[in-house]
This record gives structure tokens, sequence and C-alpha cells, in this order.
């Protein structure tokens, strides 16, 4: 599989697995440990950012370990952070509502995110942690646990979900907005694309613009399972 490294950083000629020297991911290089436990394991200790000290937890991803299709977003959420899981917070079930629309079962879908724990700020009032975009540094940081994923699943069909993920693999300069849905060429798969994160729809300023974004993320989804199926009959 070849290098994840982004258009324009300095990360542009590793390989699969070239990963920072201490940096726990290592041990999917070791003999007996190509295996997505023996890789969930170490990330739960992971230090290589700062993330971890506001952090509940590191939120791996989780699926079927041969899934066909791959689905990447931005972060865990505040829920995510205290369950452990992926996608198990409103945006998870927006996620689940558009994939069964899509044609999709996530039983056999492979879910994860581009960086493993919470980043958030406290609310002004209240006991709320919001959300905050991770910084390219902690993404970074982050990037050989989802390097491991990749090495592991080896999905023939790649989902990046919203702009975080979608220019993490894809390079910095692409755009959700413009090119979502589109077969976008890479060695990280047979097909790739990238759609909305779920997140985005539930933030639309009005129940109009939901409705539209819903139904390009469900079109973007079912081209996705489109691709998934001639991946399967070739």
């Amino acid at each position: 599989m070849p290098a994840l490294g982004m258009k324009g950083s300095k990360s542009d000629d590793r390989t699969p697995g070239a990963v920072p020297l201490g940096h726990p991911a290592l041990v999917v290089l070791a003999p007996g440990g190509r295996s997505l436990d023996r890789v969930r394991e170490p990330a739960k200790g992971c230090r290589a950012c700062d993330l971890w000290k506001t952090a509940t937890q590191t939120v791996f991803g989780e699926g079927a370990k041969r899934a066909t299709m791959m689905l990447v977003g931005e972060q865990p959420g505040d829920q995510e952070d205290r369950e452990g899981r992926p996608f198990v917070g409103p945006a998870g079930k927006l996620l689940d509502e558009a994939l069964t629309a899509a044609g999709i079962d996530r039983n056999e879908v492979y879910v994860t995110n581009a960086v493993k724990h919470f980043k958030w700020v406290a609310a002004q009032r209240g006991k709320r942690r919001i959300h905050k975009k991770p910084r390219q540094s902690e993404i970074e940081a982050c990037r050989p646990w989802l390097e491991a994923e990749l090495d592991l699943i080896r999905p023939r069909v790649l989902v990046c979900l919203g702009a975080t993920a979608a220019q993490a693999l894809f390079g910095r300069d692409f755009s959700v907005n413009r090119q979502h849905g589109e077969p976008v060429e890479t060695g990280l798969a047979k097909y790739a694309l990238a759609t909305f994160h779920p997140s985005a729809i539930l933030r639309a300023p009005d129940l109009g613009a939901r409705h539209e974004l819903m139904r390009s993320f469900i079109a973007d989804l079912r081209r996705a399972a489109e691709f998934a199926r001639s991946a399967r009959a070739a």
C-alpha cells in the first residue's frame, strides 16, 4: 500500500508502517502483531499528542475485519469518548440512517476516525463539552494508527466523511463541497470518494438545508455501495 503523505507535507515519502521511532503503532510491524486487536491494545495508551490529557479514552475503529468498505471520519465526539466506540452519538445515528437508505449494512463495513481522541472545549454555560477541530500536528500524530487500520483492513472502497479525513488522505486542496461523490484516484483503495460528515448535516442552518445535505449524503453513499458491489464482483 502506498504512502499516506499529503501533498506538500514532509510525509510524502513515507511508506505504510514507516512510523516515528517509539510510536506504539510500531507493533503492527512486529512478528505476530498484524491484527487489529494487537494494534488496538497499544492505541489505548497512545501519548503521541496532548489530546489524551483531556479525553476519556482512545476511540479506535471497529467493524468487519475484512470489510470491503472503510469509512473514515474526523474524530470521536462526546458520546464516543465516553463509550469508547466510533459513531455512536447523534452523528452516528444519522450515519446509520443514511447507510440503511443507501443499502449498506454497517455490520459489514469498518468505521474509524483520522484522530482517535476527542478534542473539546468547555461550554461557556453548563457542563457540555464542545467539539473543537484537531490541529494538523494532532492529525499527523494519529496518522500511524490510521495507516495501520488501512494496512490491515485493505478496503476496496474508501469513504472519507468530512473535510478533515478527506484532506488527510486525498490532499490539503481537496474540497468536500465541490468534490463530494466524485471518484478519487488514490492507491489507498480501488475506489475512493468523500462525502459530508454527518455532524455537518446536524448543524445545517434550517430544515431545508438539512434535507438537501442528507439527500446528497445518501446519494454519495449509494455510489460507494455501487463501488463495493463492483469490487466484490471483480
